[in-house]
């Protein structure tokens, strides 16, 4: 009950931040946008999920916590990036620098998501319901259309496409300039870059690929490494900045266009080349384990 309460209280907390941050910037003429009530949503909603994640730990039993130990530390770590990425001061930066924008994305996508998933949240928070409730969702969810539907977002093409796609399309100019001016479609760019950032994690985390094994995954994580750190060199390389909404917001938009070309490709880099390394070493251990497996009985390692 005080872990429950502890997180409450910190949800609450941070409404109150925010809201306090709402009222000192209504008005404020030199950045145009402001925290707003979309960032009641997105708090309230990280509130929510606290809560039913405190109180589907407690439930647990004594021998699934055992089991599964390291969850809570990853979902709690990633739920406070994701509090840090959505409130100020980092909030208040993002609409001003280019590169705290960046890092306020990449704590979504590339901390916050897979470190919650790696909580298992969703089995976590269906305990924190009431039974029959809990019931009724559980057997909503096992229906053939939404696991059909589950399973083809998180196949690995699928899951890989949508979160690639999502984010070359939001770095256009007048996408990503429209996000900044207007507090909703920053809110939609938000949701669908960690919408799809949940979709490709939790395909590497829980997905199953067949025979391809992990090899999937490494292939996807490599070529997502790819794509986003081309990207990231676009932005260090470019001579102009890309975005006329920070050239007139930064003293020197072309230095901080190349900081988040360099948090866009160095830190999110490292963080997937580890992903990568950590699934392909998995993938040599189960190739090990299933030769060890299928090689008959009594036979010489080597044959």
């Amino acid at each position: 009950m005080r872990v429950t309460g502890r997180v409450a209280l910190a949800a609450a907390l941070a409404v109150g931040v925010c809201a306090a941050t709402l009222g000192a910037h209504e008005g404020a003429s030199e950045v145009p946008d402001s925290p707003s009530a979309w960032d009641f949503l997105v708090l309230s909603g990280l509130a929510v999920m606290g809560t039913l994640y405190a109180r589907g730990r407690r439930r647990c039993g004594c021998d699934a916590r055992s089991r599964t130990k390291l969850a809570p530390a990853a979902f709690w770590t990633g739920w406070f990036a994701m509090l840090v990425a959505v409130l100020p001061p980092l909030d208040r930066m993002a609409v001003e620098r280019f590169s705290a924008h960046m890092l306020q994305h990449e704590l979504l996508m590339l901390v916050g998501a897979p470190l919650m998933i790696a909580g298992r949240p969703l089995a976590t928070a269906l305990l924190a319901l009431p039974t029959t409730v809990r019931r009724a969702a559980a057997a909503r969810l096992r229906q053939p259309g939404i696991g059909g539907a589950w399973g083809l977002l998180i196949s690995p093409v699928v899951a890989w496409a949508l979160h690639g796609l999502v984010i070359w399309l939001w770095h256009v100019p007048m996408l990503y300039e429209g996000a900044v001016h207007h507090e909703a479609l920053h809110f939609v760019q938000h949701a669908t870059f960690v919408g799809t950032a949940v979709l490709f994690w939790s395909g590497l985390v829980y997905g199953r690929y067949g025979r391809a094994g992990y090899g999937a995954s490494v292939f996807f994580v490599f070529t997502t490494l790819i794509h986003t750190g081309l990207l990231g060199a676009v932005f260090v390389l470019a001579p102009a900045p890309f975005y006329t909404v920070y050239a007139e917001r930064t003293p020197d938009p072309v230095a901080d266009q190349q900081i988040a070309g360099l948090v866009m490709w160095v830190p999110a880099g490292l963080v997937l080349t580890l992903t990568g390394i950590a699934l392909f070493a998995a993938w040599l251990g189960d190739a090990e384990r299933r030769a060890r497996h299928q090689r008959p009985l009594g036979s010489p390692p080597g044959g």
